[in-house]
């Protein structure tokens, strides 16, 4: 049987989204993602709110109840049905998420082993045919096939192929 990692920030999780609505929230100003084309939520900020945008993630509560990414249930559920899936997630540099995302998983996506649940730091690590993933540097020694999970900081990316929502990936791989 095929193994896909499948990343769990902006693939699963909308974690972009609760960067805006916590810069919103605390700064009262709107943020329109469609013109974040090739940047991170914190590159688009004014640069006095850079560094505090950034260390949201580092916030106790960031991880918690985040949004799921439209259709990614539906999707990863009958491609379990094909392959061995694997959550991946670099949860190693924020060590406040494990429990929420742990917690969010076991909510979201009871029928994924939790064994197959990977904290990691680097994912080139994981031995698998596919890793679905935003960012395109998991993929430069990843030994399998990298699909790049269409998100706003990644819209420059052209390198590896692209899946720009979750209809694209059941395309590919069902």
């Amino acid at each position: 049987m095929k193994r896909i990692a499948i990343d769990m920030d902006d693939v699963m999780s909308d974690t972009s989204g609760r960067k805006i609505e916590w810069y919103e929230r605390d700064f009262g100003i709107k943020l329109d993602r469609s013109k974040m084309k090739g940047k991170y939520v914190s590159q688009f900020v004014p640069k006095e709110h850079q560094k505090i945008v950034s260390d949201y993630s580092q916030h106790p509560d960031f991880f918690w109840n985040f949004d799921i990414i439209p259709e990614c249930q539906r999707v990863i559920e009958a491609l379990a049905g094909k392959y061995e899936i694997f959550i991946v997630t670099a949860a190693i540099p924020f060590p406040n998420s494990y429990n929420a995302k742990y917690e969010w998983l076991r909510e979201h996506f009871s029928f994924i082993d939790i064994r197959n649940i990977v904290f990691c730091g680097h994912k080139y690590m994981i031995e698998a045919d596919y890793l679905i993933d935003d960012h395109a540097y998991n993929f430069e020694k990843f030994k399998g096939k990298g699909l790049l999970f269409t998100a706003e900081h990644n819209m420059n990316e052209t390198r590896y192929e692209r899946v720009d929502n979750w209809f694209d990936v059941e395309n590919v791989l069902l």
